[in-house]
């Protein structure tokens, strides 16, 4: 079955170009478009996709409200990736703290967005770890509740090099390599840190961890 996106944007030459991009690809299918987040959770509804590729700036309803919409109203969301012109924006930071579950760069070539759709709608590795740490830096002010929520899980010794390993964008396979366990276990211990955090996914697990200095953001 291929992965099926919906295409948020307010551009129609940006929608345009990713679904060229996208529809090049025999896994990837674009199931439909809105030029606005306000008309995301209706063909969020009807659709069903597995991704939904969101502009994170939108004049009616941006990306974050339109995240915090879907996560809330929806009972099975979709996978959510953020599409941006700068990942240093503000809004980017906002939305992956809201829920998405990943950005992409509008510039990224169109193997680089093939990639990255394919990657969310796995669940399985944070996108640009390198920016996600410049991003916590910068906007990262929930230190205090991230760190509250760190003590409180109680993470195993072995969980927590799992989860610095995350935070480093590390696959669950990269991550059974470099602590050579098998994939399965790397999985089991995964989902335990994800359910110790009360985190939807990895990007989640990743931006506590580094607002509440588990991790160095530096």
């Amino acid at each position: 079955m291929p992965v099926t996106v919906l295409l948020v944007d307010d551009e129609p030459l940006v929608r345009a170009g990713l679904r060229a991009v996208l529809e090049a690809q025999p896994d990837i299918e674009v199931v439909g478009e809105a030029a606005d987040g306000a008309a995301v959770i209706p063909l969020v509804r009807r659709l069903r996709p597995d991704v939904v590729a969101m502009d994170v700036r939108m004049p009616l309803m941006d990306g974050i409200e339109a995240t915090r919409a879907v996560l809330r109203t929806v009972a099975e969301p979709p996978k959510i990736l953020v599409v941006t012109t700068f990942e240093d924006d503000e809004y980017v930071y906002e939305a992956l703290r809201a829920g998405a579950d990943g950005f992409l760069l509008k510039r990224a070539r169109p193997a680089e967005i093939a990639h990255a759709v394919r990657l969310v709608a796995e669940g399985e590795s944070l996108l640009f770890p390198a920016s996600v740490r410049r991003l916590a830096t910068r906007y990262g002010d929930g230190a205090r509740p991230a760190r509250a929520v760190l003590e409180r899980a109680r993470l195993t010794e072995r969980e927590a090099e799992v989860l610095r390993l995350m935070a480093r964008g590390l696959s669950n396979a990269e991550i059974a390599a470099r602590l050579v366990v098998g994939a399965e276990t790397v999985k089991s211990h995964v989902s335990s840190v994800l359910a110790k955090l009360g985190a939807r996914d990895r990007t989640q697990a990743v931006i506590a961890a580094y607002e509440s200095g588990f991790v160095e953001a530096g």
